[in-house]
């Protein structure tokens, strides 16, 4: 793999939001062709993002029942 395209990995890891330890962990598999690593690696992280969007979700739609609450209340609805 050529330096750029090295780079270009490394910077996607981080903009994904990857921790260092598991930048290591990847580059690790992926210098050891370990394709199977590397997709279990950025699966489990696809996953915890994807559980912390929700938990954000859960938290909006509290926030909107409760606004909605006191709008209507308030006759502002």
């Amino acid at each position: 793999m050529k330096q750029d395209s090295r780079k270009e990995l490394l910077q996607n890891l981080e903009d994904a939001g990857c921790c260092e330890k598991m930048i290591c962990d990847f580059m690790e598999n992926f210098d050891g062709q370990d394709i199977d690593g590397q997709i279990a690696l950025l699966e489990l992280h696809r996953k915890t993002l994807l559980d912390n969007v929700h938990s954000e979700e859960r938290k909006i739609s509290c926030l909107d029942y409760l606004l909605y609450q006191i709008k209507k209340e308030y006759g502002v609805i």
